[in-house]
């Protein structure tokens, strides 16, 4: 059996980890850690796990890096590099579930993020944690930067279109949407239900901290500097993240080449689901799975593509994408404790 341990057990994506985990093959959890819970029962802090799990939630030690094989860090932003140095010295191999280390350049990750990166060296060997994208670098890799929620949805919807040089990277625009957990278990005023429920609101435009990772991993796929127009916004919903992205084409494509062009890129990926012509991505439809739908279409008098797609934000924006990275480090199926259906309705 694989050990592992999860630091952050108790928030949003460590909780979805646990549920994930405990049914995994060939996983046997080692050690939980949350520095607010320490302690206390991972059962009583997450009563949806009683029965599951009898784990004793700890503070997170450098010695829990030599007792697993893998070490998730669901970590809030810019406290994992504190900890990812030693961590890797003790021998575990990590994914990292914040944004750590998911910008190549520190520059950038200071500028984002209000604050300087600890150990910009790692951000070389860091990868990408995109499976469709990066799998065979993944693989024998020591560290994974887990992807964000916002950028899963909208690179998956858009890296066929970049692929082809169809499509005029000037004018890509990308309008989101997102269930309240993205903005994690702690309790914000934005985030109560009297704030959030029966309205929709816009925050972070053009100044959102996931823009600068989409545009990276664009970039790579276009051999050019890509810059995008990116509008989150909350919806009054737990979970679901939906993307519809804009691109003016560079010449006449209709729906059907575009789409058959998408179904062909994404052959072999067994959790992107490329809709049939006609239908567009829902959120209900992948809700508590790894699955991507996508959705395409062309507004032939605008000559400009419409894709849309649907993750969980929770699964594929982080928790489940995290299990088929783990899949991948350890040689095992991608599909290995993530292989069934959504939840519906």
């Amino acid at each position: 059996m694989n050990r592992v341990s999860i630091a952050g057990a108790t928030g949003y994506t460590g909780i979805e980890l646990l549920r994930l985990l405990v049914r995994h093959p060939t996983v046997r959890i080692v050690s939980l850690t949350a520095e607010s819970h320490v302690g206390q029962n991972i059962a009583d802090v997450a009563p949806s796990l009683a029965g599951y799990l009898d784990h004793t939630l700890v503070a997170l030690d450098p010695s829990i890096g030599e007792e697993c094989d893998i070490l998730f860090l669901a970590l809030p932003h810019t406290a994992s590099m504190a900890h990812v140095p030693e961590l890797l010295q003790r021998g575990c191999r990590i994914i990292d579930l914040s944004a750590d280390y998911r910008l190549h350049d520190s520059r950038v990750y200071n500028t984002w993020y209000k604050t300087e990166h600890q150990n910009p060296e790692l951000l070389k060997e860091a990868v990408y944690g995109l499976p469709e994208l990066h799998r065979e670098a993944i693989g024998p890799a020591r560290l994974v930067a887990n992807p964000g929620c916002y950028p899963t949805g909208v690179i998956l919807a858009t890296a066929p279109l970049i692929q082809t040089g169809w499509g005029d990277v000037g004018s890509l625009v990308a309008d989101c949407k997102s269930g309240v957990s993205g903005a994690g278990r702690k309790l914000t005023t934005g985030t109560q239900f009297c704030e959030a429920n029966e309205g929709v609101s816009a925050y972070g435009l053009g100044e959102h901290r996931h823009t600068p990772e989409i545009e990276q991993e664009l970039s790579r796929l276009a051999a050019q500097d890509v810059s995008l127009s990116f509008s989150p916004h909350l919806m009054p919903m737990t979970r679901g993240l939906l993307s519809t992205v804009y691109m003016d084409l560079k010449q006449d494509i209709d729906r059907d080449r575009l789409h058959a062009h998408y179904e062909a890129f994404y052959e072999k990926e067994p959790f992107v689901r490329v809709l049939p012509p006609g239908r567009y991505a829902n959120t209900h439809y992948v809700a508590g799975s790894n699955f991507c739908d996508i959705g395409v279409q062309v507004d032939t008098r605008n000559r400009r593509a419409i894709v849309t797609s649907a993750i969980d934000n929770l699964m594929k924006g982080a928790s489940s994408q995290a299990v088929q990275n783990m899949n991948r480090m350890l040689g095992l199926e991608e599909t290995a404790g993530l292989d069934t259906p959504p939840l519906f309705p």
